[in-house]
């Protein structure tokens, strides 16, 4: 079963991709995924969302590093390259991982792109909550969704509708 996130997000999915059932994702943390129409030599570009109220002091960058220990634990060839981005009021971290996993039937060489998003928690203001978007395609196809992946993280914003 899917999990939820801690603050309500909305945003609008780029053209042609689909939503997908989160458990199909082999983790009970994806609260929201979404697949690209176009398989690139058996593996489906896809995006996902999750996240959490992290452990206090915790920060992007010790999240950040915890998801590439885990990816580390079942790929090989982990590269990373990250930033950190926004402001002190809105921080936010992006990394790239490179790595050689295998995805179906066959080993792989995919590119997961991460974007760490730090929100205020509608209920309780002194707590943020960390929001993680990821889009993981084959090394191939990896550049030609990115800017889908871009456009997407440009419309993800609190939702802070009544009732919602």
């Amino acid at each position: 079963m899917p999990t939820t996130l801690p603050v309500p997000i909305a945003f609008r999915l780029p053209e042609g991709w689909l939503p997908a059932h989160p458990e199909a994702f082999g983790t009970q943390e994806v609260a929201f995924a979404a697949v690209h129409p176009q398989p690139d030599a058996g593996f489906t570009a896809n995006i996902t969302i999750d996240g959490g109220f992290p452990p206090d002091g915790r920060t992007l960058a010790e999240l950040a590093d915890e998801s590439v220990r885990r990816l580390r634990e079942v790929a090989e060839s982990v590269a990373v390259h990250r930033r950190e981005v926004g402001s002190a009021e809105a921080p936010a971290l992006t990394q790239r991982v490179a790595f050689s996993a295998v995805a179906g039937d066959a080993r792989r060489d995919l590119v997961q792109s991460q974007v760490y998003l730090s929100l205020v928690d509608t209920e309780d203001p002194r707590r943020r909550a960390v929001i993680r978007l990821a889009l993981t395609a084959t090394a191939a196809q990896h550049d030609a969704v990115l800017t889908d992946f871009q456009d997407f993280v440009r419309t993800v914003r609190p939702d802070i509708r009544e009732g919602v």
